[in-house]
């Protein structure tokens, strides 16, 4: 079997450090993610260090502008708090660098359903197994929901149970900053005890906002990654039994 470094379309990378699949994406979804948060959108797709770097630039632009406070402040209709709370310094560099994450994901996903529809009409081989000195990693049926439980457990041991290790840490060093940063589990504690104002008091609400996306994220990006893999794995087996045991006299039904 050739390696996939060597074929015009290949349909999917496999090492002991992480699995990649190309396979048809929702642009909308995509799209959605960079407008949850830019970054997530590249990931999605399977653009990683693009997408690692723009979360990085989110933290930083969106903490230093205070748009999540001021966002905060809006939903509370306390627009005066909202407008003195903005540092339009940072704010201002923020519109073209996600307008630009919205449009670039969606195009790389309209792009990259072109290369696995012709992935999948070249009949390229996958491959299905690494074996390395670091680690193991084979082609295998994984349950969709369970990579999703694991995520909402914790954002990024469902991309472990997947096999793509590298954003499975990045998102786990994402959450434990967010976590840290937002004081939220101190909060849990102290709602457990049933001291709620406490809770309430220690929050940062500007670190807080950043949790939904990551956990949807999470949870869409896991549970997709499983369904795709489970896609290609029964692909692979399919190719493999009707070239190695099917008879050339059998006749396929209409």
């Amino acid at each position: 079997m050739n390696s996939s470094s060597h074929q015009r379309y290949p349909s999917n990378y496999l090492s002991g450090f992480s699995t990649k699949i190309i396979h048809r994406r929702n642009p909308w979804a995509a799209a959605w993610w960079s407008a949850a948060l830019p970054g997530f959108g590249f990931l999605h797709v399977g653009s990683l260090l693009r997408g690692y770097l723009l979360v990085v630039w989110e933290v930083i632009t969106n903490n230093s502008s205070h748009l999540n406070t001021a966002i905060l402040y809006s939903f509370n209709g306390d627009f005066r708090a909202a407008l003195t709370a903005l540092d339009t310094k940072w704010l201002l560099m923020y519109p073209p660098v996600y307008i630009f994450c919205i449009w670039s994901s969606y195009r790389l996903a309209v792009e990259f359903n072109k290369q696995a529809a012709l992935a999948a009409y070249n009949r390229i081989p996958s491959r299905i197994y690494s074996l390395d000195a670091l680690d193991i990693n084979a082609l295998d049926l994984r349950t969709p929901w369970l990579a999703a439980a694991w995520s909402l457990l914790m954002p990024g041991v469902g991309h472990l149970y997947v096999y793509r290790t590298a954003t499975a840490f990045f998102l786990l060093a994402w959450w434990m900053t967010v976590a840290y940063f937002s004081n939220a589990l101190t909060a849990v504690q102290l709602s457990f005890i049933g001291d709620f104002s406490q809770a309430k008091a220690v929050v940062n609400y500007g670190w807080l906002m950043f949790m939904p996306s990551v956990y949807g994220f999470a949870v869409h990006d896991a549970y997709v990654s499983a369904v795709e893999g489970n896609k290609l794995f029964r692909s692979e087996q399919t190719a493999h039994l009707t070239a190695n045991y099917q008879s050339p006299a059998f006749i396929m039904p209409v």
